[in-house]
């Protein structure tokens, strides 16, 4: 009976520790989590959110918006974080941790593009032409 709670207890074990490295990046970085204790850079974060086909576009809007500071803001109008919401308070509809969490504000950045200008690529296009978005 022992050996049999034993050989129970290491196997639960070896499947939770296969569960939680399907969490670990290749560099070592929790993704697909909310919570804060991730390493991940918000590049990293991104790549796992945005498709593929789309990241490049994503990502200079980002660079030229806040230089993928999650925390920066814009000392006249307000916009905060990776893809300057304005008010920055809107992000909160994609999570209670939009002031802290770059996945938070990554998902609520590509739904925004999405809805407003078809995709980051047509983002992407618009500041082109415009020098915002």
């Amino acid at each position: 009976m022992i050996r049999s709670i034993t050989t129970r207890v290491s196997a639960r074990k070896k499947a939770f520790a296969a569960s939680a490295a399907i969490l670990v990046g290749a560099s070592g970085a929790v993704l697909g989590t909310t919570g804060t204790a991730s390493a991940a850079t918000p590049q990293e974060i991104a790549r796992q959110i945005v498709p593929s086909n789309q990241y490049a576009s994503f990502s200079k809007i980002v660079e030229h918006e806040s230089g993928w500071n999650h925390h920066a803001t814009n000392s006249s109008s307000g916009a905060y974080g990776l893809v300057q919401a304005l008010p920055a308070s809107k992000m909160a509809s994609a999570g209670s941790d939009w002031k802290t969490n770059p996945a938070t504000q990554i998902k609520w950045g590509l739904n925004y593009m999405n809805e407003r200008y078809g995709s980051p690529n047509g983002a992407w296009n618009f500041w082109q032409s415009h020098g915002w978005y």
